[in-house]
C-alpha cells in the first residue's frame, strides 16, 4: 500500500500531505487515521511514546473520546527529501464543557511508500473561554475557504 503524495517532497507536494493529514485528523476515525503510518511507526507525542498503528489507534481512540468537537489546521513548517515539519493548533472541550486550545509542532520522517514511520509532537494547550474560539467550521474537513493558522496569528 502507498500513501501519495510520496517522497522525495517539494513545496507543493508537502502543502498536500500536510493537508491530508490535517483532513484525516478532522475526520476522528481512529482505525482510518492509523493507516497513514507504517506498521512499525515510532511516536513522541508529548511525554508518551507509542510503536506500530495498533498502539497509534488505541492512543487516537482515547483522544477523541475525551476532546469533544476536536478540530485541528495544519501548517507547513519546512521540508526537505522524506521529512516534513509543521505547526498546528486545535480547539476541543471536555465532557464538562471547558474549551480548550492547544499548539503543536510535529516533526514527521516518511518511507519511500508515503507511509509516517516517525511522529515527534511537541503540544501545550491552554483553556479558553467558548466565546474565545476559532475554529467554528462543522465536524469534519476544514471548508478550503476558512482561515488557516497565520491568518489568526497562532
Amino acid at each position: 500500500m502507498s500513501r501519495p503524495p510520496l517522497p522525495p517532497f517539494d513545496e507543493q507536494s508537502a502543502v498536500l500531505k500536510v493537508r491530508l493529514a490535517e483532513d484525516g485528523w478532522n475526520g476522528r476515525d481512529p482505525a482510518k487515521v492509523a493507516l497513514a503510518y507504517t506498521t512499525d511507526t515510532r511516536w513522541r507525542n508529548r511525554a508518551e511514546f507509542l510503536n506500530g498503528r495498533q498502539e497509534v489507534e488505541a492512543f487516537l481512540t482515547r483522544k477523541w473520546n475525551r476532546e469533544l468537537d476536536y478540530r485541528l489546521i495544519k501548517e507547513l513548517w519546512a521540508f526537505a527529501g522524506n521529512r516534513i515539519a509543521v505547526r498546528y493548533a486545535y480547539e476541543y472541550h471536555n465532557d464538562s464543557g471547558h474549551w480548550f486550545r492547544a499548539y503543536g509542532n510535529e516533526n514527521w520522517d516518511f518511507a519511500e511508500d508515503g507511509l509516517m514511520r516517525v511522529r515527534h509532537s511537541s503540544i501545550n494547550e491552554q483553556p479558553i473561554a467558548e466565546a474565545e474560539r476559532r475554529f467554528h467550521w462543522p465536524l469534519g474537513r476544514r471548508p478550503d475557504d476558512h482561515p488557516g493558522l497565520s491568518h489568526f496569528g497562532f
